[in-house]
Order: C-alpha cells, then structure tokens, then sequence
C-alpha cells in the first residue's frame, strides 16, 4: 500500500472509530447493530463503556487458573534477604507445632487448664473449599443484527448459578467495557468485559423448548413465541420488516395515499369466514349458570375449600393430633375433591353441533345482518380513488378455503393499491416496478441478513434478486401461455392445459422453473376465472386481469383494470349468482362519476418466500393461521 494509501486507510480508521456509540432510543443500552454493523466490525470502539442486553444464544465455560504457589527459596544459595526469609519461615513452622503438641498433652494430662486443639483464626483458615470460578463466554444477540456479542462474564459476579447463566435464551443487561478478545484465535473483532449485570431473567432448562441444536423450522412454528429468538427466524422476520417499509416508501414516493379498510364487510367472494355472535345465545349463558352451581355449591366455593382443607391436614399432620383427626380431615378433603371434579366435567362443552346458516336469523345478529373477515380490501379501496386518485392500504386478507399446503394460509397480509384514470396496462406497469423495488431494496438495505439466509436456507437468492430486479418482466397472454403448454410433449399435467381452464399451480410452476427460467407476467384470462368486478374485454371472453407470477413460489402479485360500466358490471354480478342488494353501494360509483381504474394485490408472505428461499409459507409469518392451526 503507498503512502497516500495508508493515509487513507488510516484516516477511514480514525473516522470509524471517532463516530459516536448511539444509545437505543427509548431505552439505556445500545443495540448490537450499533457496534458490529461497523465498518471494522466495531474494533474502533475498545475501551468504551457500555450497556447492552440480549439472549444468550450459546455459552462456554473456562476454569480459572489456580494462582501461582509461593516462590520456593533455595538453602544452598540466594541473597541474604532469602535465606532469612526460610529460616523465619522454619522457627514459626516448628512454634506451631509445639503449641499444637503442648495443648494435646495437656488435656490427655488431665491439667488444670483445658486448650482447643486449634485457635479459631486456625479454624477460619480451614474453611470448606469454595467453589470453583469460572470465566463465562455469552454469546448474546439482542435481536437488531444476524450477529452476536461475546460477552465476558466472571462467574463471581452474579448471585444468579453459572449453569443459569450460560442456559440457552437466558436475557441479561449487562454493563462493562469493550475490548479487543484476548485470544489471538478468536473469530471475534470485538467483546465485551462485563463489570456488572443489572438484569439476568433465567429460564427452565426443562421445559424451556429450543435446545442447542438446531431445530427444523417446522417444528419452531409449535413454539411460535419463542422462534424468533432463533437466527433464521430473526432474520426472516427483518427481511419482513424491510419489504414492509420497501411497501411503504414505493407507494408513498410514487403518490399514493394511505387508507385504512375494514376487516369486517358485507362483500365479498370465495369460501370466507363468518362473523357472527348468533351462536353464544342468552340459552347457552342460562344453562352455563345452571351447570357451574350444584345445590349452593359453586366450582369457586368448592376450590377454595379444598385448600383451606389441604392447610388443615397439613396443621394436623405437623402437630401432635391423632390418626383418627388425620384420617377424617382426609376423607373429607376427598369428598370435596368429588364434588369439585363433578362441577368441572359439566363445565365441559358438549360437542359441537353444525349449525346451518340459514336457520339462523342475522337481522338479529350484532350487526344486523350477514358480515364476514374480508377477501380483499380493494372493494372499499375503489370510492376513496374515486375521489383521492392513488390509494393504498396494508392488513389481514382471509380465506376460509379447507387446503393444508405450502402455498396456504388462512390469514394473509396484502399491499393493495387502486388508481383512477388508470387501464391494465398501467397496473402491469406498476407491478413491474413495485415487484423489482423490493427486491432491489432487500438487496441494498438487508444485505448480512440475506448473506445469512443465503448461507442457511437458499444459496441462490442473491443471484435471483440481482437479476429479477435489473431485467424487465415478461409478458404473455393467458391465450399464449396455454399454447406453449400444449406443445409440451415431455411432460404430463394433472390438469390438461386448454383453453377455459384455471391454470394450475403445476402450470405455473412449469411457466416459470422450466420454461422462461424467471418471473412472468400472465394476463388477459377468461372472464369465468377472474372475479366479477374486472373489465370485460372486447373479445367479450377474456377480462382485463393479471397475475405476476415467479419461479418456486407462484402468484406474488394479481391485479386488475375493474369494471367502470354500470350496466355490463350490473349484469356479471347477476351472473355470479350475487344479489345486488348487498353491492349497491359499490354500483353507486359507476352510477355517479364513474371513471376507469386499476390496482394491484400482491401477496406479502408470498413475496417473502420469494425472496428468502423459504419452502412453506408457515415460516413466512409470525403467527401462522392454517386449517387446524392456531394455536395462540
């Protein structure tokens, strides 16, 4: 390196390592990013003193070494000083002894004076050995980075054991001063030597549920509370997070207003759930009543018997009462146990009985008539871009479908937008670009996690999301999709790819793993595929819709122009077997200034497997909602 080079280098250094340490807003620690998201790695901060709090994610323990034995001097050479030294050393080793001896003798003597064998200062020397100390290596992550802290712990510090120290998601907060490790061999730039913990919250080794080894993701999603301590899961989650702002901050840059839509409608299509409170009936309620007492008796009454009784037998049993007392306190606590146990089984639910939706009365229901959890948000969307423009909005999308699969959940969430004066084409457009933004942002903003996950899960995503963010998407219609389907010789589909059908996900799959090598959008499908609401063509066949679609994953992102004319979308909702009672309210736009629009849906787990490599769709959301899945 020349001398400008150094200068250079060493000018960087002196930047990095004079860059101030920046606490954790709203709270006293500094977030591990601060110091190991650094350009040196956070070497330029040794010798600062800080707060930090974390998980352990692993631990090892080192004996101390023993201290060194006095230096033993020589009798056959040395300094005056040394010899010495021996000799007062032997004249009070032999006082010793002879103080020892006189003693002994005395009291087998039988003389008038009686001497402890051992002075208490003896005594205290002679304690029961303590127990060994130990130098404790935590390495603790605290959630803000893939990488972790070691932190330097001396097991005498705390009154908390050594072995609940070092157990596995074990959160201390711990204060002391960064330093460069002691060990040449060390992986780590940068550690922490802890002078204090002001917080250790332990766990149960027992019944605590992640282990040092590492757990398959299916079997974290039983555990979901605790999986994101893990570093997969961490770092799926803050890739999450990034596609979340990336959402925002396209749509916000490019015009778009925010909206919040219910999730609570009135509309909708496909197998949704129902939201009513007609089965928690006042009759359900009275026979509660009537089951939770039994002549006077209730389960809380009954409870607090038993361990009033339980302290008595207790009472009994440390004092000085007879057999019989004993004998009758326990048969009574039984009876009572009995009557308790009866209480408890008629509180148990009878098993559930179907109840037909047409038997029940919704005008009678909490909001007077039929509501179910939204399909989609873009329904509501529509009046408020018929009069702001460009809206988006971001939340919970379910659909009660019976499929347990990789590509399912029961509760998804979707970045919705609608535009006026906007045709298909300009919804293509702005997925195209929306699509290539998140996966260009990723790149940019997460890039030691998507190193990580690269490493972990799917080492070809980095490679994936270079090339789908810098080349332009290709288009194709539903029509021409098919036909290259059917010149497919090699290969035999479950379902027969002609004109009129859904394509499947085993077409799409094909499209794009096989075919085009890549992400493609398909548009243009028949009109009996695609929702009612979407524009019907000239050909009076196909509607005006789209799926962006993308290797290993499937539909990301669908979207469509809508219907703007009253009369033809009045007509298809007839034919969708739809009364138009229930859609009034959304005829009102084409009734009064009608205007063309368009929008897009895409799919946010769906774009997180996307881009993480992640095989089921389980692992891409906190909380799964899946059929016979949900469990808190």
């Amino acid at each position: 390196m020349d001398s400008h080079g150094k200068a250079h280098h060493k000018e960087h250094n002196d930047d990095v390592s004079t860059k101030p340490i920046t606490l954790s807003k709203y709270s006293k620690r500094v977030e591990l990013k601060t110091l190991l998201e650094r350009s040196d790695g956070g070497a330029g901060l040794a010798g600062k003193r800080v707060v930090i709090g974390g998980w352990v994610k692993s631990s090892r323990a080192v004996k101390k070494d023993s201290p060194p034995p006095p230096p033993v001097a020589s009798v056959h050479g040395g300094n005056h000083q040394a010899s010495t030294t021996a000799n007062i050393s032997c004249t009070e080793m032999i006082q010793s002894k002879m103080n020892i001896f006189r003693k002994l003798f005395d009291v087998l003597s039988g003389g008038g004076k009686t001497y402890p064998i051992f002075d208490k200062s003896e005594l205290a020397a002679q304690k029961a050995p303590q127990p060994p100390e130990y130098t404790l290596y935590l390495l603790i992550s605290d959630g803000s980075s893939v990488s972790s802290l070691q932190v330097v712990v001396d097991s005498t510090m705390s009154t908390v054991p050594a072995t609940q120290l070092m157990a596995l998601g074990t959160c201390i907060v711990a204060e002391g001063v960064l330093r460069q490790p002691m060990a040449a061999s060390t992986k780590y730039v940068i550690e922490l030597e802890a002078e204090k913990l002001l917080h250790v919250g332990t766990v149960d080794p027992e019944k605590y549920p992640l282990s040092k080894k590492q757990l398959p993701l299916h079997m974290l999603r039983d555990f979901s509370q605790f999986r994101p301590r893990t570093t997969t899961v961490g770092s799926v989650t803050r890739v999450h997070s990034a596609l979340t702002l990336a959402s925002h901050t396209f749509l916000q840059y490019n015009g778009f207003q925010y909206v919040q839509v219910p999730v609570i409608t009135t509309t909708g299509f496909g197998e949704r759930f129902r939201v009513t409170t007609l089965l928690d009936r006042a009759g359900d309620k009275e026979e509660k009543k009537h089951v939770k007492e039994k002549d006077g008796f209730s389960v809380d009454t009954v409870t607090a018997a038993i361990k009033e009784k339980t302290r008595l037998i207790d009472h009994l049993k440390r004092s000085d009462s007879n057999r019989e007392a004993v004998v009758a306190a326990v048969h009574d606590l039984k009876k009572t146990s009995d009557l308790a146990s009866e209480l408890e089984m008629k509180q148990k639910p009878k098993a559930a009985t179907l109840v037909k939706p047409e038997k029940l009365d919704f005008s009678k229901d909490f909001f007077g008539r039929d509501t179910y959890l939204t399909v989609s948000g873009r329904f509501h969307l529509e009046s408020y871009a018929s009069a702001l423009g460009k809206v988006y909005t971001f939340g919970p999308r379910f659909v009660a479908e019976k499929i347990d699969s990789a590509r399912h959940l029961a509760e998804m969430w979707n970045v919705e937008t609608e535009m006026a004066f906007a045709e298909l084409d300009d919804a293509m457009d702005c997925a195209d670009e929306f699509f290539k933004f998140l996966c260009k942002y990723l790149l940019e903003n997460r890039h030691e996690d998507m190193k990580f996950i690269s490493k972990r899960v799917d080492k070809t995503i980095t490679t994936r999301l270079e090339a789908t963010s810098s080349n332009s998407l290709l288009r194709l219609s539903y029509t021409e999709a098919i036909s290259t389907l059917r010149k497919i010789t090699t290969r035999t589909f479950e379902t027969k790819p002609e004109w009129g059908v859904a394509l499947t996900t085993e077409h799409l799959s094909y499209l794009t793993d096989e075919i085009y090598k890549g992400p493609v959008i398909i548009h243009s499908y028949p009109k009996a595929v695609k929702p009612f609401y979407t524009r019907l063509n000239d050909d009076k066949k196909t509607v005006a819709a789209f799926d962006l679609v993308v290797p290993k994953v499937g539909v990301v992102i669908t979207g469509s122009q809508n219907e703007e004319r009253f009369e033809i979308l009045d007509a298809r909702i007839k034919d969708f077997g739809f009364t138009t009672e229930k859609y009034e309210w959304y005829l009102d736009l084409r009734r009064h200034g009608t205007v063309k629009h368009s929008g897009i849906s895409m799919k946010m787990e769906h774009m997180l497997l996307f881009a993480t490599g992640l095989p089921d769709i389980k692992d891409a959301i906190p909380f799964p909602r899946s059929l016979g899945k949900a469990n808190n």
